[in-house]
């Protein structure tokens, strides 16, 4: 565990505070270790097409719910998780220094709401990177208008019931012990039972838990098959949170405070709980290990496709990445009714920052990413590597070309008709930006730092460094190439022939 005070001094540092008018607070559970997940990363900081899962939860909350506070609740590498989201807005961070449960981490968030609240509050596991704005909006719709004091998202495991390590969502029989009938209780929910407490319990005893004063039974089994299972997603209204959160006991197999005990304590001090399913099972996987994880970035990126397949052209579905806000602009702009006429070959890496256009084509193995600005009809070879740093901007004319294997960095201005043959490496700094005209090309190996290139040039097996170089007309009319030219070598004299 990282230094406790070091901790606290950060999050008092971050500039975000509370605020009371926003009527919807989620709480997104980041403390946990993940040990299987076997890595010196945070698991929440494991990404799912390069966002880490816990701000792709975050995300989801403030697309789903328009206007919400996030408190993010972080304990294990909570300065690296800090670090990662601290720039996401309407974000505070809450320190669960000893890990003692879900339960414990709520009550540790809710110490960052000091005054009284009229709200409600989402909980949220924050490695579930594949629940989204939609998941998000019809559960918060589902609980405005069912009237409930608490609402659970729940799943239906699908595999062998051995293998479902979820707690278990207990609902009202349709009899009790004694045979009576529920009635309009029939299949409320009762509680919520962890897998680890099912399996401590006696195969010859069975489980007996009480619903408005009225018993049910349930074997040992009976529990174990039970395919309807708790999410980790919750909404509860703020007043009944503050009121009963401090109430759950720790008597259970690991000693810990489970968030889930709410559900038993709000049925017995008479308020209403109750329980819905989400538009597709997917969106609520959490990972413990590399491989669960993995396959969550396979669905990430099944769904890219999906959203994308009929708008421009990917040859390889099962082997490209589009950043999320890419994804974002390409559907937008087919929202203008041009036809977008953009391809996109096998392993293509289309990055944070980019900005597409039409008739873009990018082959094989490109990878691109940071502020790149492309204009119409620009075509990139294969593995052709472009990129910027965060404060750095790429911008490639109309018509222009970059060849096989290219490799362009940082500030740099491409013109219109400008064509780029492999084995070319361009460098543009803050201090001295490349800036490259009209109808230029540049081949053979060459090297381009901070220099400023007129049109029209022709430039070939040359090394320019901090160089302008003019357009000069011939006599005959043609304009001067550049060949061959060579900065004078340094360090010449440390250089002998071998005997």
């Amino acid at each position: 565990m990282e230094n406790k005070n070091k901790i606290y001094e950060l999050i008092e540092k971050q500039k975000y505070e509370f605020d009371y008018s926003i009527k919807e607070t989620a709480i997104i559970l980041a403390a946990g270790h993940g040990k299987r997940i076997k890595s010196q990363t945070s698991k929440m900081l494991h990404k799912i097409l390069e966002k880490p899962t816990v701000e792709r939860v975050a995300n989801a909350c403030k697309k789903g719910l328009k206007k919400v506070n996030s408190i993010i609740v972080v304990g294990i590498k909570a300065a690296d998780v800090i670090d990662a989201i601290s720039d996401n807005p309407e974000t505070v961070f809450a320190f669960q220094a000893e890990q003692n449960g879900t339960g414990h981490a709520v009550q540790i968030a809710v110490e960052k709401i000091k005054k009284d609240y009229d709200g409600t509050i989402y909980i949220l596991p924050g490695d579930m990177g594949l629940i989204d704005s939609e998941t998000i909006s019809d559960f918060k719709n589902n609980f405005v208008e069912s009237n409930a004091d608490m609402m659970v998202l729940t799943g239906l495991f699908e595999g062998d019931s051995k293998e479902n390590a979820y707690g278990r969502i207990v609902r009202v029989k349709e009899c009790d012990v004694n045979g009576e009938s529920s009635g309009d209780d029939f299949g409320k929910v009762i509680e919520i039972i962890e897998h680890k407490d099912i399996l401590s319990l006696k195969e010859e005893e069975n489980y007996i838990t009480v619903f408005k004063d009225k018993k049910y039974s349930f074997t040992r089994n009976e529990l174990i098959e039970n395919n309807e299972f708790n999410s980790g997603v919750y909404a509860v209204n703020y007043k009944h949170l503050k009121k009963l959160l401090n109430s759950i006991e720790s008597n259970n197999a690991q000693g810990e405070i489970y968030i889930t005990d709410l559900i038993s304590i709000f049925n017995n001090n008479g308020l209403t709980v109750r329980a819905v399913h989400p538009h597709s099972q997917h969106v609520l996987m959490g990972f413990n290990n590399k491989s669960v994880l993995l396959e969550m970035e396979s669905i990430a990126r099944k769904q890219t496709y999906e959203q994308i397949k009929d708008i421009i052209e990917i040859e390889a579905p099962d082997d490209f990445f589009i950043y999320e806000d890419v994804v974002n602009d390409i559907i937008e702009l087919d929202k203008k009714g041009r036809p977008l006429d953009i391809k996109i070959g096998k392993g293509v890496y289309l990055g944070a920052g980019v900005k597409v256009n039409y008739n873009l084509t990018l082959l094989k193995n490109v990878y691109l990413k940071g502020n790149i600005h492309f204009g119409e009809n620009v075509s990139i070879s294969e593995n052709a590597h472009l990129s910027t740093f965060k404060n750095q901007t790429m911008t490639i004319g109309d018509n222009s070309e970059i060849l096989w294997g290219d490799i362009i960095k940082g500030n740099i201005k491409i013109g219109k008709n400008t064509r780029i043959e492999s084995s070319v490496n361009m460098t543009g700094s803050d201090e001295y930006p490349v800036i490259i005209g009209n109808n230029v090309t540049i081949k053979g190996t060459s090297y381009i730092f901070g220099t400023v290139i007129d049109d029209d040039l022709f430039i070939e097996h040359s090394i320019l460094i901090n160089k302008n170089v003019d357009r000069v007309v011939m006599k005959n009319g043609e304009v001067k190439k550049i060949r061959f030219f060579l900065p004078p070598p340094e360090g010449i004299d440390s250089i002998t022939e071998l005997n």
